[in-house]
């Protein structure tokens, strides 16, 4: 099992805008620029052929399609892509995580402060929900008196 295992959150507006972000910056790194660079040599070396006419940004796009996958089709090692459903784990194997997991979280101070910041957050909410209660209480009864 990976232990440098890492979860990218997205959170929020800023979150979205990283994503289009990266995915902007894949796009013109394995797109467009390449594209852009068989356009160019594709349209220098026509003014020296006389027959050949000149291409635009989508023929430049589909002749790096073209070299692409003429790369992956004709090198010596083989792309191999499985399509293969992973198993799960045993039931052994997860109880021996979690146990782990557990061991793990009695021992992370970082944990613990959570714990106890969360169960404060708790005690503060059922005490002030508890004055809620109570004043309306108070005034319910203060409202039955007036109307006798």
């Amino acid at each position: 099992m990976k232990k440098n295992f890492n979860v990218i959150q997205i959170k929020g507006f800023r979150g979205i805008l990283y994503i289009v972000f990266i995915g902007m910056c894949l796009i013109a790194g394995f797109g467009w620029f390449p594209a852009w660079l068989c356009m160019t040599s594709w349209n220098f070396l026509s003014g020296y052929v006389s027959q050949v006419p000149a291409i635009g940004i989508i023929q430049g796009f589909l002749l790096w399609g073209i070299i692409a996958a003429s790369y992956f089709t004709f090198r010596k090692e083989k792309l191999v892509v499985c399509m293969k459903a992973s198993e799960g784990l045993t039931e052994e194997e997860l109880k021996a995580v979690f146990s782990d997991m557990k061991k793990m979280q009695k021992d992370d101070v970082f944990f613990k402060n959570i714990i106890k910041a969360r169960e404060a957050e708790l005690k503060i909410k059922n005490l002030s929900e508890s004055n809620i209660r109570k004043t309306d209480l108070t005034e319910e009864n203060q409202n039955k008196l007036e109307i006798k």
